[in-house]
């Protein structure tokens, strides 16, 4: 083991969702690996926490998040099977449709193009289906029987778990205050140490603009709010055993998910309310963001609509594009990845592997081409 103030192979700046996932793959590859956290491990400030994050073939139609999807399912499976965690629910999916079908056919024509199963379903079939479920009878919805839910914070203990079994060092409640490229390597300084190591890899999400100059301008950190409502009613049954599969809804223009969880019972819902934020002043979660999530459960999720268990916010990382940042820089002796956008957690462990590739070997076998910050020049 590299001593504190020593010379890693490479350092990971944030120990997050796809963070442990790096740090993990690099030290499995044999690499000395340092993953420095600023907070606990795991916490509830970034964007890796509530509980559960959907993992579904068909995202944004396009063949290269397919391929990410496919490799993640895959990876979360095989990071099971050495932690001996159980990490990954397989629950089929579902999109709905409320005052207009757009969202639905959309998902419906790249379900066709790809050749991905579906299954088209009205308002009145996912009643009999899914009896928690009260869509109008009129709406549109599109089942996908190869989603399922990850859970979140159990993925970051078992990619740290690993790591340190291979060993990797990580540090919690340090934060760096400063890096630097020095003599064919990097130097990081903490509020604890200084460290030297040949790559650095940045996962550092809300606050990677603050890590990385080259960042600044192409991250907005907004402030999520979900809730988690306890089952209810006659149809609490509905939701034993995790039966109700997760959904993403769009209700007049409005977007809305909800999915099941893997310890606590009834359903988390969020909706496409994302607001601008210094990472560092993220607010508490209030009554007002609980309201139109209450809302929707009462008249479309009438088994999920019992007491609040669970209130909480967190950050999302938009860029400018909606697309991930996955890059080198510094003559490739520093691996990036931000601006996620709310959909990197669900493919931590291939991300994870992709900035090993790029950090050791300077290149990766995935097609990340299109995650390139040069796209913005």
């Amino acid at each position: 083991m590299t001593p504190s103030g020593g010379r890693y192979d490479a350092i990971v700046l944030g120990v997050g969702g796809v963070g442990s996932a790096a740090t993990y793959h690099l030290a499995r590859r044999g690499a000395s690996v340092l993953g420095i956290e600023r907070f606990d491990v795991p916490h509830g400030r970034g964007s890796s926490h509530g509980r559960t994050r959907l993992l579904q073939r068909l995202l944004d139609g396009e063949s290269t998040t397919m391929a990410l999807a496919d490799r993640a399912h895959d990876s979360w499976r095989a990071l099971e099977a050495r932690t001996g965690r159980d990490l990954l629910t397989e629950t089929g999916s579902l999109a709905v449709a409320v005052g207009g079908d757009d969202p639905v056919a959309s998902a419906r024509r790249a379900c066709e193009r790809h050749g991905l199963d579906h299954e088209s379903l009205s308002g009145a079939d996912l009643a009999e289906r899914f009896p928690g479920y009260d869509f109008p009878e009129d709406a549109e919805a599109l089942y996908q029987p190869d989603g399922a839910v990850v859970a979140s914070e159990r993925g970051v203990v078992a990619h740290v778990a690993a790591a340190l079994d291979a060993g990797a060092t990580v540090r919690a409640r340090e934060r760096v205050v400063d890096w630097d490229t020095v003599d064919g390597g990097v130097r990081v300084d903490t509020d604890r140490d200084t460290y030297r190591a040949d790559r650095l890899v940045v996962t550092a999400g809300a606050w990677a603009a603050q890590a990385v100059d080259a960042l600044d301008g192409l991250l907005e950190p907004c402030r999520h709010a979900t809730a988690w409502f306890a089952p209810s009613g006659d149809r609490s049954a509905s939701l034993a055993d995790d039966r109700l599969p997760p959904f993403v809804a769009t209700v007049d223009g409005e977007n809305f998910y909800g999915l099941p969880g893997p310890d606590l019972p009834g359903m988390k819902f969020g909706r496409a309310d994302f607001r601008p934020t210094a990472p560092d002043a993220l607010s508490e979660p209030t009554q007002a963001d609980e309201r139109p999530l209450r809302a929707f459960a009462d008249e479309y999720v009438p088994g999920a609509a019992g007491s609040t268990l669970r209130l909480s916010t967190g950050l999302v990382t938009d860029s400018p594009d909606g697309r991930f940042l996955l890059d080198t820089l510094a003559d490739g002796r520093v691996a990036v990845a931000a601006g996620l956008s709310g959909r990197g957690y669900k493919f931590a462990p291939v991300l994870g592997e992709i900035l090993a590739d790029l950090a050791l070997d300077g290149g990766t076998d995935f097609d990340v081409s299109g995650y390139a910050l040069g796209r913005f020049e």
